[in-house]
């Protein structure tokens, strides 16, 4: 069919068809007019709460114009896809100390490659359709603002923790967009149901998010084990618990997530016991086979390096193991600088807690001797 003699209406319905069949959850259709994130983008770069992520920085304009970084644009097809697991198990895992805690969207595959292709094969049918069109797919590439064009294609609203929410179906969702050359209708966008509810802002371990839908990443433990390669501040270190990828607390206390749907497509279920395994076991990985049991996982990315230096803080974290102290003395020989000094401070950790659990103990001895002490002693001693 010919562009010109395109029925918009009819074309909208067979691109939800299509995207039902590709596995989305939702579609909408936003225009590029973004004029309204501007300044609270802005603000946001220029206090620095983007932390090391330079690419944040640039860009500016292609970010903000979608039709200068795709020629011609003048819509964005914003799409999401479920991805909560069966059996998530979060409190589970976070209560237990010893295990690790891993972002429950990278326990399966990794979503990029997934959701590009299948967005590229969503364009390929519209391109079908109208003949001619240009299109390009993006999931998490270029300077694209995914969420704020998700909000204006009704997916759902930006929430205080910044992600978006969505009233029927929670945040357990990845975002993708298909830029179209195409005059699609924009979706409504939906109202903001946050309402005065602060839960998100109140559980957040190291108070990462600095005012209601401002978050600062160089405080946050997702940028902190995933996007910083360097040092994570001592600060935020114990604040972090067992959580060795990502975290979720923001979203686990979101009432809207009640609504959360589970993920259909075993993709995202979890791998190689990511969803309850010990931190000793993982701890044990050399490179090769971290490489070999992250493979086709969003884990890679980080690198051997910043899984140790991950590890390690949530060993320091974890309870007082004399198995734990002799692992984490091993790897120190064979450690990196960078690593060598996170290994160091869990030593250092596990050391505290064996000195305060002797005294603790030395406590309850004393206590229990002065107990039968006084149970002997005459009734008028």
């Amino acid at each position: 069919m010919e562009n010109a003699q395109i029925n918009i209406d009819i074309l909208t319905e067979k691109i939800h068809q299509w995207g039902e069949e590709l596995g989305f959850a939702q579609i909408g259709f936003s225009d590029i007019d973004l004029s309204e994130y501007k300044e609270s983008y802005q603000q946001w770069i220029k206090n620095n709460y983007h932390g090391e992520m330079e690419y944040m920085e640039r860009n500016d304009s292609m970010r903000m114009h979608p039709d200068e970084l795709v020629e011609g644009t003048l819509s964005c097809i914003s799409v999401r896809m479920n991805y909560l697991p069966q059996n998530a198990q979060f409190a589970k895992i976070l209560k237990q100390p010893d295990h690790a805690y891993v972002s429950r969207y990278a326990l399966g595959r990794d979503y990029h490659k997934l959701m590009r292709k299948r967005l590229k094969t969503l364009g390929t049918k519209i391109t079908e359709y109208c003949e001619s069109i240009n299109f390009r797919p993006f999931v998490d590439s270029a300077p694209v603002l995914e969420r704020p064009i998700a909000e204006k294609a009704g997916l759902g609203w930006i929430g205080k923790h910044s992600l978006v929410i969505n009233k029927n179906a929670g945040s357990w969702f990845f975002l993708g967009e298909l830029f179209v050359n195409l005059p699609l209708p924009t979706t409504k966008k939906p109202t903001n149901d946050c309402g005065k509810c602060v839960s998100c802002i109140k559980i957040c371990p190291t108070g990462a998010i600095v005012e209601p839908y401002v978050v600062d990443a160089r405080k946050c433990i997702s940028y902190l084990t995933i996007e910083l390669r360097g040092s994570i501040p001592v600060e935020y270190r114990e604040a972090i618990g067992n959580r060795i990828y990502g975290c979720d607390d923001c979203q686990l206390i979101c009432p809207w997530n009640k609504f959360a749907k589970l993920t259909e497509l075993d993709d995202f279920n979890a791998r190689n016991n990511l969803d309850n395994v010990t931190l000793l076991s993982l701890l044990s990985w050399d490179e090769t086979l971290f490489l070999r049991k992250t493979e086709g996982s969003p884990i890679r990315r980080i690198g051997f390096d910043s899984w140790q230096r991950n590890l390690a803080i949530a060993l320091g974290n974890a309870p007082f193991s004399d198995e734990v102290l002799s692992q984490l003395t091993d790897k120190l020989s064979s450690a990196n600088e960078m690593v060598a000094e996170h290994i160091e401070w869990a030593i250092a950790q596990q050391r505290k807690k064996r000195e305060n659990d002797n005294l603790a103990n030395e406590t309850r001895l004393t206590a229990r001797l002065i107990r039968t002490i006084e149970k002997g002693l005459p009734r008028d001693a």
